[in-house]
């Protein structure tokens, strides 16, 4: 429940932020008397296309926390935080970047990281996959996730999520502005949008937003082999990640909130492939071996 309502309330301030600055800017005011201003359309898009992707990366670290309760490390408290600090600061060393921020939270086996820039970033791994994991293991699990810092893939994603986002604004006004005007050919009393702009624009976001997911899914499976790749290099041996994911292939993982779904080191069940957000055990394992 907890989880549900900050997720609700996180984007319900977005998208007052994001209307605010939309408005301020004056590129809400893209349907005009003489038709569909296409320039102020594809400003409005951008603002709320990468607002939306910037101010969600921005807000990544403190959601990641609420959302999983995950308790940082401030000060190792026993061994096994002892060690993962430890390690981490090893790995991220090795790898080029600042010390990540390393927490715990208490959930079945997974790991994630996220943060806005390279040099401020969270990795936090579960209770659950260290109960389940050998060191060498977790390790490696924990060197993934570094990986991905390093690699900056938060932000790229973001990026991607911005740029596909913004598409599916502008295409889907164009199209419920189109099927509007042939709806209401010959009628020249009416003035402004009518209720077949706003009923198109709805189905168009919905359909096109699903289209753009299947984009943002496929980036993110690249990012996870690459990650994975990454991982192999840091430990100096792609054997522990090979152990760690056949590990993983045979344990329940929880998903973790659908904010954070592409951050973690096991993905959820998808419906469908084209929608999942890492891609099978099996073909990260060959891919590693190979």
């Amino acid at each position: 429940m907890k989880r549900t309502i900050l997720f609700l309330a996180t984007n319900l301030a977005v998208m007052v932020v994001l209307g605010i600055t939309a408005s301020l800017l004056g590129v809400n005011r893209f349907l005009t008397a003489n038709g569909l201003d296409l320039g102020a359309l594809l400003g409005f898009a951008a603002v709320i296309g990468f607002g939306g992707a910037f101010i969600s990366l921005w807000m990544s670290k403190p959601m990641a926390k609420w959302s999983t309760g995950a308790r940082v490390i401030s000060t190792p408290s026993n061994s096994t935080e002892f060690w993962l600090v430890q390690t981490v600061e090893r790995l991220s060393r090795k790898a080029g970047i600042a010390m990540p921020e390393v927490a715990i939270y208490d959930g079945e086996p997974n790991a994630f990281a996220t943060g806005a820039t390279k040099n401020n970033s969270l990795v936090a791994v579960s209770t659950g996959l260290l109960q389940s994991m050998n060191r060498e293991e977790a390790e490696a699990v924990l060197a993934h996730e570094v990986a991905h810092v390093a690699n900056g893939d938060m932000v790229t994603l973001t990026l991607i999520q911005g740029v596909v986002n913004t598409f599916v604004v502008f295409l889907s006004r164009v199209v419920g502005y189109l099927v509007d005007s042939f709806l209401r050919r010959g009628d020249q009393e009416s003035s402004g949008p009518g209720i077949g702009y706003y009923v198109t624009t709805i189905v168009c976001d919905i359909v096109f937003g699903i289209l753009a997911s299947i984009i943002v899914a496929y980036f993110s499976r690249q990012r996870e082999f690459r990650a994975d790749r990454g991982a192999a290099q840091l430990m100096g041996n792609p054997q522990p990640m090979v152990s760690a994911l056949r590990r993983l292939g045979g344990l329940h993982t929880e998903p973790l909130p659908q904010n954070m779904a592409s951050s973690g080191i096991a993905g959820g069940p998808a419906w469908m492939a084209l929608f999942a957000t890492h891609p099978p055990i099996e073909s990260r394992i060959q891919a590693l071996q190979s």
